[in-house]
């Protein structure tokens, strides 16, 4: 699990989807991170393999939030750490 928050931009993910509302859009993650939508395909497949994630469809929107207020907590942690060192 402490895999899913070895990279950058599934750090930045989780900050989005805790201070942008609980729950996003494939497109609208896409925009605020500004990556490629394969790299954030992958980086999402990643954090669904890890339990990190739950994804809703919806038509052809597919929205994420994530899996539980925990996950949510201890990843703004890493992500503090690791900005302040």
């Amino acid at each position: 699990m402490c895999n899913s928050f070895a990279h950058p931009i599934r750090l930045e993910t989780v900050h989005h989807l805790k201070n942008k509302g609980s729950e996003l859009s494939f497109g609208k993650i896409a925009d605020l991170i500004g990556v490629g939508k394969s790299t954030l395909a992958r980086h999402l497949s990643i954090m669904l393999t890890n339990g990190i994630l739950i994804q809703r469809k919806e038509g052809v929107n597919v929205f994420y939030k994530m899996s539980s207020d925990k996950i949510t907590t201890a990843c703004g942690l890493i992500r503090e750490v690791l900005i302040t060192v």
